[in-house]
């Protein structure tokens, strides 16, 4: 099969492109920009462009496949070639299901804790030999992509809701019709594309009527608008279930038919988490003990909660953190996990959504539970964004006021890291972006 790629450069993308290569498809891509680690890593196979741009004389009648991603405009060259040609062109979701139509297909979905679940169901099948394809949104230890397509009669997917492609507005969740799901929680995210919360909540009614007959949905029975989705279902056929976090003890570990295991994440929200893959996996036919065995070695997901140093007295974690319900969870997950140790937060705000001035208001208190917090923003960002300027008196006063110190500078920033005191403390830094290309990797190196 020849496959090719418009907007190769992305995350889901160059894995999935990557793992196609890697299995004797032909692959070809284009990108107008790429940066590491997919950059890197496309090199290294030989399927990088050689050039940068878009190049419809790379399109051709031989092409069985062009898979269009987000990255892409509605009028990109080699799009509206593909068109000429009269290609097939899918969306990376579309092409995921199409390829999974045969599996019995595990889906993670939800505002929050998707890439964690996924990534300890993943660890749990891995540790007890049990073989699966998978799609999740992070790189994970013992795994060499983010993506795999094999014979395997199992798939995981993580389902992210937001839109397919320029081409395909529906979100990646509906494109999966799982005969097992997870639903994590529901909080407004992605405002530019579901402008209220309604319709935001809505994509995930339809998620539900788009199961197979018979399915299995676990869900977090703490969620109000994730239990009034579920109620709202007219889908008799599902066998819908509630869970709640796994119980510890105050050493941190699981008792289970009188055995101890030890719980390897930190955060109350990691106990959801856990609880939800529990399920899944139960489902799978995994015993509950050998469920926790397989967790004691879980290392977790990169970005989310990765442990950064850890000395006598202090450590610091970095999140993917970025959605205000998300930034809320973690926050006081780790400040309920740590107790008295004082709790200094740093927060990126780098999303459409979150540099939206209608949106802001959203982050009311959602760090008011760090003992000191930091917002920063790059103004750079804004300007690529084609978003107007941010002031900092308004940030201030949407978090709430007094509640935040607000840094605009990626200098600043920097030096506000690099020379602060972390005695005595955790420290969270939370962004779905780069906090201005600060290398936390060389800097966390003096720390441990």
């Amino acid at each position: 099969m020849v496959v090719h790629f418009i907007a190769i450069g992305g995350a889901a993308m160059h894995n999935l492109a990557l793992d196609l290569l890697a299995s004797g498809e032909y692959v070809t891509g284009s990108d107008d920009e790429i940066y590491d680690p997919a950059l890197t890593r496309l090199r290294k196979a030989g399927i990088c462009p050689e050039k940068f741009g878009w190049f419809p004389e790379k399109l051709h009648e031989g092409i069985d496949v062009v898979i269009l991603g987000m990255h892409a405009k509605k009028d990109n060259p080699e799009l509206a070639k593909a068109k000429e040609l009269g290609l097939k062109i899918v969306s990376y979701p579309e092409f995921i299901g199409e390829r999974s139509v045969d599996k019995k297909r595990v889906v993670v979905a939800g505002s929050h804790g998707k890439t964690t679940t996924t990534a300890i169901i993943l660890h749990v099948l891995k540790v007890l030999q049990m073989d699966t394809d998978y799609l999740v949104g992070s790189a994970i230890e013992g795994f060499d992509r983010m993506v795999k397509l094999t014979d395997s009669p199992l798939i995981v997917i993580e389902g992210d809701e937001y839109l397919s492609s320029p081409m395909d507005l529906r979100p990646k969740i509906h494109h999966y019709r799982p005969h097992i799901s997870i639903l994590t929680g529901i909080a407004w995210d992605h405002i530019n594309v579901f402008p209220s919360f309604d319709i935001y909540k809505e994509q995930f009614a339809i998620f539900l009527r788009l199961h197979e007959a018979d399915a299995y949905v676990f869900y977090d029975r703490s969620d109000p608008d994730v239990v009034d989705v579920v109620n709202s279902s007219e889908r008799s056929d599902i066998h819908f279930i509630a869970y709640k976090p796994i119980e510890i003890n105050a050493s941190k570990q699981v008792e289970v038919k009188g055995k101890l295991y030890k719980f390897p994440m930190i955060g109350h929200h990691n106990l959801k988490n856990a609880s939800a893959a529990r399920h899944v996996c139960s489902r799978l036919g995994i015993l509950e003990d050998d469920f926790f065995r397989a967790l004691e070695s879980f290392n977790g997901a990169k970005k989310r909660l990765q442990l950064l140093w850890q000395n006598r007295d202090s450590q610091a974690y970095l999140d993917f953190a970025h959605a205000p319900s998300k930034l809320m969870a973690t926050i006081s997950s780790v400040k309920e996990w740590f107790g008295e140790k004082k709790l200094i937060a740093f927060f990126e705000l780098h999303t459409f959504s979150s540099l939206n001035k209608d949106f802001l208001e959203q982050y009311r208190d959602s760090m008011k539970d760090a003992d000191e917090a930091y917002v920063f923003f790059d103004e750079h960002t804004l300007q690529m964004k084609g978003m107007p300027e941010l002031s900092s008196d308004l940030v201030e006063e949407c978090f709430g006021s007094g509640q935040v110190k607000v840094i605009k500078s990626k200098a600043l920033l920097h030096e506000q890291i690099t020379n602060y005191d972390y005695t005595s403390s955790v420290t969270l830094f939370m962004s779905s972006g780069t906090f201005g290309g600060f290398d936390f990797q060389k800097f966390s190196e003096n720390k441990n």
